[in-house]
């Protein structure tokens, strides 16, 4: 399988970091072919701006959006591994998304105004770090909403398929035999869920 990586945090030794390296070696132990787009290590720019849309308008995109955007075609999987800052998605995945799934690519609107998933058979794994504790997100309502917004606001209404968006609460807070058992996890979700 062709599995790609899109990955956000800027320590590279943060937990999410260590939930990347944990899939990365879970997935070539499979024998499945990886590429990883860490977007701080490569200096992605998430403002959307004019020059993108004059781009989508004329069919002529710049190449960073049409190299990730090529990149999410020959993918079978992405696992999108990244912290919840603010109840919300980082602003660097959050401008990813903006400038890459874009009206054309990710979704189309027909004649009638009915939404054309274009991204279908794709399918998503989605790993949330945050310093809250789940229980807490659980109780107030915040981990349905996270899920309603990025999982079906975005996710399934380009066509993606989620197999599952796993959320690993008070990670700074936790003794390092926890993490061990979240990394766990990690390696077992990869493993099924692709």
């Amino acid at each position: 399988m062709k599995q790609l990586i899109v990955f956000s945090h800027p320590n590279p030794k943060s937990f999410c970091g260590a939930i990347k390296e944990k899939v990365i070696e879970t997935y070539k132990s499979l024998g499945d072919e990886v590429v990883v787009r860490d977007l701080y290590e490569m200096n992605f720019d998430p403002v959307l701006k004019s020059k993108d849309f004059e781009g989508l308008q004329s069919g002529n995109l710049p190449e960073d959006i049409k190299r990730e955007q090529g990149y999410i075609k020959d993918a079978d999987v992405i696992t999108f591994i990244y912290p919840i800052w603010w109840t919300g998605l980082p602003a660097m995945v959050k401008g990813y998304i903006d400038r890459i799934f874009l009206h054309g690519f990710a979704y189309a609107i027909d004649e009638n105004m009915n939404i054309q998933p274009l991204l279908k058979g794709k399918k998503a794994i989605i790993f949330n770090t945050s310093g809250a504790p789940k229980e807490y997100y659980d109780e107030i309502g915040m981990t349905r909403a996270l899920e309603m917004t990025s999982d079906k606001g975005i996710f399934e209404f380009c066509g993606f398929e989620v197999l599952i968006h796993k959320f690993f609460g008070a990670v700074p807070y936790v003794d390092d035999k926890t993490r061990k058992a979240m990394l766990d996890e990690v390696a077992i979700i990869t493993q099924i869920q692709r």
